[in-house]
């Protein structure tokens, strides 16, 4: 399965891979994963691809009504966890949780929390990441040069602000598949 993901991710759409080759040796086995820019439905499948081209687990959370027959089924076996965003239950603690019951988690977030265009990020990812003592490894979305750059990963420190300014600048330039969402 692995050559037929490869076959399709680049030679029949045509993407490429750059930046961090660790994550390809499975070597960092927790970690908060943030993907940008989130324009599109299609940017699910990339990530779906690339996990598989890179052979790596990686997990994401969704609103728990879609996990539902007969898309539930689906979205666990590709790593997803529901999560009840109605509940009084703080959704920091509750994710961060998880990498305590697992040997290996990593935990994708698009960090817009929509696919329309935002000017501010979503600071839960973040929040996860501080309260979990992973790292955050980014990767772009980026249709326009069909490629998805992997950094290094990256510790949160306790500067929130300068974080988020190094963070957004790793992705500056990246156009999504909807450019007037990018």
């Amino acid at each position: 399965m692995h050559s037929f993901y490869k076959f399709i991710y680049y030679k029949l759409l045509g993407w490429k891979i750059e930046g961090n080759t660790t994550m390809s040796q499975n070597t960092i086995k927790k970690a908060v994963i943030i993907a940008a820019p989130h324009t599109s439905w299609q940017d699910f499948f990339i990530g779906v691809f690339l996990r598989r081209v890179l052979n790596i687990k990686t997990n994401f959370v969704g609103k728990k009504e879609l996990f539902i027959w007969p898309f539930g089924y689906y979205f666990k076996a590709v790593g997803g966890v529901p999560l009840n965003r109605s509940s009084n239950e703080n959704k920091v603690e509750a994710i961060a949780k998880e990498f305590n019951k697992h040997d290996e988690f990593r935990i994708t977030f698009a960090p817009e929390g929509t696919r329309k265009k935002v000017v501010k990020w979503r600071t839960g990812f973040y929040y996860i990441a501080k309260e979990s003592k992973v790292p955050i490894i980014m990767f772009t979305l980026d249709f326009k040069n069909k490629k998805n750059v992997i950094s290094e990963p990256f510790y949160p420190t306790d500067n929130m602000e300068e974080d988020f300014k190094f963070m957004r600048g790793f992705f500056n330039g990246v156009i999504g598949k909807k450019p007037e969402f990018s």
